[in-house]
């Protein structure tokens, strides 16, 4: 099992274009643990600005009556994705991955399922 920072390390040296990654708290929208991103990037701003995606996704899956859980919700830019997974694990209710990866460089598919995993030996 991994703690969250070892999650986060893991997160920006297996997936390949990673180039930030938080820890998420969707409730109160903080951030529990971030790593990468930049002067003009803020991961703390995106992350909590990421809970209101989430929390607009669940609403209208409630109002339409749809039954299935999300995996995760992709956002593409131009120049980049951002992905977002909610955790399932235990002690994860709550709680999502934010990852932040350069299009130009990333395998959507492959980070994917990196993110799948670490997310599976991630203990909070």
């Amino acid at each position: 099992m991994a703690n969250t920072e070892t999650a986060l390390k893991e997160c920006l040296a297996s997936i390949e274009g990673a180039t930030g990654v938080a820890l998420v708290d969707y409730t109160s929208g903080m951030a529990l643990g971030t790593l990468g991103g930049s002067k003009s990037f803020d991961l703390n701003v995106a992350a909590a600005g990421n809970t209101d995606v989430i929390r607009a996704k669940m609403r209208t899956m409630e109002h339409l009556g749809l039954k299935g859980e999300i995996e995760d919700i992709l956002i593409t830019l131009s120049n980049a994705y951002h992905l977002i997974r909610l955790l399932k694990g235990r002690g994860g209710n709550g709680l999502f991955l934010y990852l932040v990866l350069d299009a130009n460089r990333a395998n959507l598919a492959m980070a994917r399922h990196q993110l799948k995993k670490i997310e599976e030996e991630l203990e909070v």
